[in-house]
């Protein structure tokens, strides 16, 4: 089981995001429990990003909603 630490600009804009969308929180706390266990579970879609965000990775928590993090 990993760690995850949230830094506090993920959770002002994770909270400011609930407060437009709030569908869309338990979406993202299964996601965030989700990587807890496996980043690369297979629901997720992890992936390496290129470009400008090299050395980053992405994950899906709905069509629109991506959480990014260092890798």
């Amino acid at each position: 089981m990993r760690e995850l630490v949230l830094t506090p600009k993920f959770k002002r804009t994770f909270r400011k995001f609930v407060l437009r969308n709030p569908q869309r929180q338990k979406a993202i706390e299964k996601t965030l429990a989700q990587m807890r266990e496996d980043i690369y579970f297979l629901n997720l879609g992890t992936h390496s990003l290129k470009g400008e965000l090299s050395g980053l990775k992405a994950c899906s928590c709905g069509y629109d909603c991506r959480i990014i993090w260092l890798s």
